[in-house]
């Protein structure tokens, strides 16, 4: 007989940040289990949550980061949300086949929509014809949205990224992950709680405000774990990767554009990267790039142009790929990681004056690269933005630019593999199994199979 399994994803939970964490040291105190993962390359929530799911590094499950070049349609896309998009059977999928009387749900992990689950929640705002950007969900059935906004409250998108992000949105989808597992009782559940994405990226892991997040997020975390139990789950926490400190941006794009590589196209709107008729140009996330070179005639130069960059560490190529798990056809000729201090911002522009508008947005959709300064609010501050909300309420069709460009503001990052044991991710299980103190993130569907079909 299947048990009941919840498994948490609690970004950037280390061994450091769980020694400031004593409520969740509490709940996990007897009985239980803690292991250090070795993620993928690059260590970011996309490859790294596909990889959990499937078992497979992101050679075979496809998702090489963030956001990948689609070299059909010519265009950079950057958070995704379909299921179809991950190569391979996922684990809810694995223990249908295995059990089909087991039910799934999975609530925020990326790429939920259209999954085999019972039960999916996830963001996905509303777009109106005017422009305006407005909060909502997208659920299966489709009916628990209207479930969940009467007894949550619309979920506070605002809250869940850009420079407004709090622990109001991970609380949101703590609370939908206790009525999903109360009302549906499915045997294997996902939530992903990303409170502890912000803080530590804008003001790094070891400043004030990451104390206070931590603070916030183990009382959250403790409610759920609790409910869970109280609901006959087994707990299991785990995390994608460490955040670590970074304090100088490295500007690919730039550099490429530079040497005469990159293209753009001057547009009423600022200027444009013309990935198509680029012959090179870097998918920027975080502290790793996937550079994408048309020729390639024109493979070494580039090379050696990315490993002469200031704030380069490594650059992947060929058969280095296939070493490293990235060897598919999404990944782009060339793959880099950033020097410890350093990370990746997209920027392409050299002039400020001539930056597209997105760029001054939240726009996770438009930009060609992660953009983590959509936090920071830049000039005119929260007096411009209270401004522009009260535009947009009575009707005006004006752009939420708001957002800083200043990519110095960001302090912590991730997407390097750890170079200490110390930001090493983590799985926290309330059962003991037989893997050892450190296993790589492939094991954890494993892992998870194991204990629920006993």
């Amino acid at each position: 007989m299947s048990r009941k399994i919840l498994v948490i994803d609690l970004v950037g939970l280390t061994t450091d940040v769980l020694a400031q964490m004593p409520r969740v040291k509490d709940c996990f105190a007897d009985a239980s289990r803690l292991v250090r993962l070795d993620p993928p390359l690059p260590a970011v929530t996309c490859s790294s949550q596909a990889t959990i799911s499937t078992g497979t590094l992101p050679s075979k499950h496809g998702i090489v980061s963030n956001g990948w070049y689609f070299r059909d349609s010519a265009e950079l896309r950057f958070w995704m949300r379909s299921d179809r998009l991950v190569q391979g059977e996922k684990i809810w999928e694995t223990a249908q086949r295995l059990d089909p009387s087991i039910r799934t749900a999975n609530l925020f992990w990326r790429y939920c929509t259209h999954a085999a689950c019972d039960t999916t929640v996830t963001e996905r705002p509303t777009y109106w014809a005017n422009g305006r950007k407005g909060p909502d969900v997208y659920t299966s059935p489709g009916t628990l949205r209207d479930r969940l906004v009467e007894r949550l409250g619309e979920f506070p998108l605002f809250r869940f990224w850009g420079p407004a992000t709090g622990i109001a949105a991970t609380d949101w989808i703590a609370d939908a992950t206790l009525e999903v597992i109360r009302e549906e009782a499915p045997n294997l559940a996902f939530a992903y709680l990303p409170h502890l994405d912000y803080d530590l990226q804008k003001f790094g892991p070891s400043s004030d405000q990451a104390a206070k997040s931590i603070n916030e997020v183990d009382e959250t975390t403790r409610r759920l774990i609790t409910g869970a139990r109280e609901a006959g789950y087994e707990v299991a926490m785990l995390s994608e990767y460490g955040m670590t400190s970074v304090s100088q941006p490295v500007f690919l794009n730039r550099v490429l554009r530079e040497a005469g590589y990159l293209t753009v196209q001057r547009a009423q709107n600022g200027e444009l990267l013309e990935p198509g008729d680029s012959k090179a140009f870097a998918a920027c996330s975080h502290q790793t790039a996937h550079v994408y070179v048309a020729d390639p005639a024109d493979l070494p130069a580039v090379k050696k142009l990315m490993e002469s960059t200031s704030g380069v560490d490594r650059v992947y190529s060929g058969d280095d790929l296939a070493e490293i798990g990235l060897d598919h056809s999404r990944s782009g000729e060339l793959f880099v990681v950033a020097e410890p201090d350093c990370w990746f911002a997209y920027p392409y522009w050299l002039d400020d004056k001539q930056a597209p508008d997105f760029a001054h947005c939240v726009a996770i959709h438009d930009k060609p690269g992660h953009d983590p300064v959509e936090m920071f609010l830049g000039p005119g501050g929260k007096a411009k933005a209270m401004k522009r909300f009260i535009q947009m309420k009575i009707g005006w069709r004006v752009p939420m630019d708001v957002i800083s460009l200043d990519a110095r503001l960001i302090r912590g990052s991730h997407g390097r593999l750890p170079d200490n044991e110390g930001d090493s991710p983590l799985l926290l299980t309330d059962w003991v199994h037989d893997s050892p103190e450190n296993i790589s993130m492939t094991e954890v569907k494993s892992v998870l199979l194991k204990q629920l079909l006993g």
